[in-house]
């Protein structure tokens, strides 16, 4: 069997496309600039298309709690300015149960007044909270894409200088793992006294001059640590102007879970509002001087989720937008080349006609 030549030549002038024929192809300084307009806008929508396409959004969503047999944990930091064997810390639920049965705070003798390098630490951590409790909206889902927490301040990261004086305060730390229900953490003056019906402190022998209820809270939060939740009372310092002051918090505690591309959050955030008085038996402000926190638990639950668009969506709408720059352009070319041209022609034919003269 003869084999037939097969004429290359023939088959890579096979064009599916059709072609102008580059006679019929007419160049113009207007098209090459309309040209680079088209490319340089075509970039810069690509980029923007790209980095939206990357920076995803939060979605936040409401629902009702139905975990409420879940435990609560709550993160405790703070140094009350009267020793240790003065003061005692309890926390009650809302059925009476002293929930020290699930733990334990540590109590550790020290002076209120921090050293510079502390202070300027814990001055920072103020400053930065409260710049971001400020900024809330605006820094929240770069703290979340960041994994980055807000700033804390830990006493236990510094040593302790030797001072020729007796500690002046206590620091109470430590966590707790609580049923999820209201409740009441308070700290009061005398150690307590754990009853069949609840617990008495024994202040009995304690005088006005013993009370002093400035307290500095390093750390009060709820559930495990995450990026973009900022626990209000963290950094609050409050100096009492009477032995007998009461201070009261009143917290919302809202369940929530935070989905980002990389982690899963389940924790807690609050709001709180706080009330001080001081307590005169004889002007009729009645009460027990001390620190008390009462927290309750929403029922709704904050769900925020991380995301983007699908890839093929992203894919789609790119296209869709050099297209249609790439057509918008042309269809200004040829509406620019239809109003040029008459221009042009009766600029030529009006320079021929003095040429011919």
């Amino acid at each position: 069997m003869r084999r037939r030549k097969v004429n290359i030549t023939k088959i890579k002038e096979i064009d599916g496309f059709s072609k102008y024929e580059e006679g019929c192809v007419e160049t113009s300084s207007t098209g090459g600039f309309f040209t680079i307009i088209s490319v340089l806008l075509s970039l810069w929508l690509i980029y923007s298309e790209l980095n939206y396409w990357l920076s995803s959004q939060f979605i936040f969503k409401l629902s009702v709690d139905d975990d409420p047999n879940a435990k609560l944990l709550i993160n405790i930091d703070i140094t009350v300015a009267m020793p240790c064997n003065s003061i005692g810390a309890d926390i009650l639920d809302s059925t009476n149960q002293n929930v020290f049965n699930f733990g334990t705070l540590e109590e550790e003798n020290t002076y209120f007044e921090l050293t510079p390098k502390q202070r300027r630490q814990f001055d920072s951590m103020v400053n930065i909270n409260t710049y971001l409790r400020e900024e809330y909206h605006a820094v929240q889902e770069l703290l979340w894409r960041t994994n980055q927490p807000a700033m804390s301040f830990n006493p236990a990261n510094y040593a302790k200088e030797t001072i020729d004086k007796p500690f002046d305060a206590c620091r109470l730390y430590g966590q707790l793992t609580l049923n999820k229900i209201a409740g009441n953490f308070h700290i009061t003056a005398g150690k307590s006294l754990i009853l069949p019906r609840g617990h008495i402190h024994i202040n009995t022998f304690f005088q006005e001059d013993n009370y002093n209820f400035t307290h500095r809270i390093n750390r009060l939060s709820f559930g495990d640590q995450s990026p973009g939740i900022l626990h209000p009372l963290e950094g609050d310092e409050k100096f009492a102007s009477e032995g007998m002051m009461l201070y009261q918090y009143f917290i919302e505690v809202v369940p929530t879970s935070v989905q980002t591309f990389f982690k899963q959050y389940n924790t807690y955030q609050y709001s709180v509002k706080e009330h001080t008085r001081p307590v005169d038996h004889e002007k009729g402000s009645h009460g027990i001087p001390g620190i008390f926190f009462k927290y309750d638990i929403s029922p709704l639950k904050v769900t925020v989720r991380q995301e983007r668009d699908n890839i093929f969506t992203f894919i789609v709408r790119l296209f869709a937008t050099v297209g249609g720059i790439h057509t918008g352009i042309g269809m200004l070319n040829t509406l620019t080349h239809i109003l040029w041209q008459p221009i042009f022609k009766n600029k030529k034919a009006g320079i021929v006609s003095d040429i011919k003269q």
